[in-house]
């Protein structure tokens, strides 16, 4: 069982579509640790840790996002879990 990272950056029509809370609504059913927020410049930025195959899940559904959202791009960097999250959190913008 590999546990892994990745860093996204989710860039389109993100904010206020209920892009956070609705990664934070996948994230938690798929047991994943980390955070999601929105940024300045219009794009989401999420962190994922957790099981290889759920963070892998988590990303393909980054593509979509919610009914709402037009995803134009997903940046992933991937590397091996630090572990350092208990839990899934939406971070202040």
């Amino acid at each position: 069982m590999t546990e892994i990272r990745a860093d996204v950056i989710v860039t389109g029509r993100v904010q206020g579509v209920w892009f956070r809370q609705s990664t934070y609504n996948i994230a938690t059913k798929l047991g994943l640790t980390g955070w999601c927020r929105n940024n300045p410049d219009g794009t989401v930025s999420a962190l994922f840790e957790g099981e290889e195959s759920a963070v892998k899940t988590a990303l393909e559904w980054c593509k979509k996002g919610p009914e709402l959202a037009r995803v134009d791009q997903v940046q992933v960097k991937l590397a091996p879990a630090t572990k350092e999250f208990e839990r899934f959190d939406i971070q202040a913008s």
